[in-house]
């Protein structure tokens, strides 16, 4: 049965929790749970099967909702519109935030389309990265050390949902990508084939660089195959954001032709 708890005081300890939950870029390596805010992710990870652990409910929206928010988390806490503004870290409040917990990590599965994140540091494309993971077939996505952290608040807002629907792993050595059975795809600014001229193999896994430095050489000493993107208006480099949405979107086309 769900627990509906009005909180009225900022000094609440559950509420100081969350406030530390959801300003955290790491906070939830510790505490085993994440903070997703705004009805969009809420509702991506409900229509993912995600249980949350607790739901956040401005009061506005709550008697704006209460039918169908209740029941959604086993505890529920409904609090004043302005301390709900408190606790977000965004510049433009939602009004509705769940905790969930963290999934477990596993095991890498060695067959899986795949992505790997080579030091890409910026959150915005490592989010960006995730929902072309997910639009385009790629069910696991590897982050090696000193990458963006995957579950923090900034990657999760720009993954917009994406989080719910993939295989995350974070913090690898490159050494775990020696368990993949899929060929590793490079891609290169001035080496390789044009990507629209490669045959790419699928299932495959698409190794993604750091923004400045690309990807290492010890990785691209190991690809199967490396490509670079055709740009025939001049510019030196694609963002690696823009260039995986490329090369993930030329698989699954690849692999719709057969």
């Amino acid at each position: 049965m769900t627990q509906v708890q009005l909180i009225s005081s900022r000094d609440n300890p559950q509420l100081r929790a969350l406030r530390k939950l959801a300003g955290e870029n790491t906070g939830y390596r510790k505490s085993g749970q994440v903070w997703v805010e705004g009805e969009h992710l809420c509702s991506a990870a409900l229509l993912r099967g995600v249980q949350p652990a607790v739901a956040v409910v401005a009061q506005s929206l709550w008697a704006d909702g209460q039918s169908f928010w209740a029941g959604k988390a086993a505890n529920t806490l409904v609090v004043p519109d302005a301390l709900f503004k408190n606790i977000s870290a965004l510049e433009s409040p939602s009004l509705l935030g769940f905790v969930v917990d963290l999934p477990a990590q596993g095991v890498l599965d060695p067959a899986a389309p795949s992505v790997v994140l080579d030091r890409v540091q910026d959150s915005g494309n490592v989010g960006s990265i995730l929902r072309s993971a997910a639009a385009f077939g790629f069910t696991q996505v590897i982050a090696l050390r000193e990458t963006a952290a995957l579950w923090s608040p900034k990657v999760l807002r720009a993954g917009m949902g994406a989080h719910f629907g993939l295989r995350l792993f974070e913090a690898l050595e490159m050494d775990a990508l020696h368990g993949l059975e899929v060929p590793l795809l490079v891609t290169s600014s001035h080496a390789g084939k044009l990507l629209q001229d490669a045959r790419l193999p699928f299932p495959c896994a698409w190794v993604l660089g750091h923004e400045g430095q690309g990807v290492s050489a010890a990785l691209e000493a190991r690809a199967a195959l490396q490509v670079r993107i055709g740009q025939p208006g001049g510019e030196e480099s694609l963002n690696v954001a823009a260039a995986a949405a490329i090369c993930l979107h030329a698989s699954a086309v690849a692999l719709r032709a057969g």
